[in-house]
């Protein structure tokens, strides 16, 4: 986590904390020209609504601007994580279990560093997965320290 992300964490969560709210992830990132400082928030029971990422986004500002804790300007976005969610916290991926992931890994397994799939369970050694390679459906186990990425994804195969 950079430090920016870092202290933007420690002044939105009390927000969120106020109003029953998750962090679901922080990004600062440039684009073109323009910096973005990207929260995503959601729900307990999952699907916030516009209002709600207002009423932060609101919040927010304020306390941005009174201790202005980045330099260069920036356009600041409250907004769902979307459908496909990043996965990022133990709790998010319990939640996860039975639903469709993406996952990228840090090194090859099985000849490959991303996988989609059904996640089956989420231990201490880390994602139980069924995932198709070719035409075969397999069982994989992705340890959690070879994680690189991870979200909840959109199933479009036919079964």
């Amino acid at each position: 986590m950079s430090k920016v992300t870092s202290v933007i964490e420690q002044l939105v969560t009390p927000i969120l904390e106020e109003l029953n709210l998750e962090l679901v992830d922080i990004e600062f990132v440039k684009e073109g020209r323009n910096w973005f400082l990207r929260i995503y928030i959601d729900t307990p029971e999952g699907g916030i609504d516009i209002d709600q990422c207002a009423l932060v986004s609101e919040r927010l500002s304020v306390l941005l601007d009174e201790n202005d804790p980045i330099e260069q300007n920036y356009y600041l976005e409250v907004s769902s994580p979307g459908a496909e969610r990043p996965l990022k916290k133990e709790s998010d991926f319990e939640k996860a279990v039975g639903k469709f992931i993406y996952v990228k890994t840090y090194e090859p397994i099985k000849n490959l560093k991303e996988f989609q799939g059904y996640l089956t369970a989420y231990t201490e050694q880390g994602l139980e997965m069924e995932v198709r390679i070719k035409t075969r459906k397999i069982k994989l186990l992705v340890e959690k320290e070879k994680i690189a990425k991870a979200r909840l994804a959109i199933d479009f195969s036919s079964n």
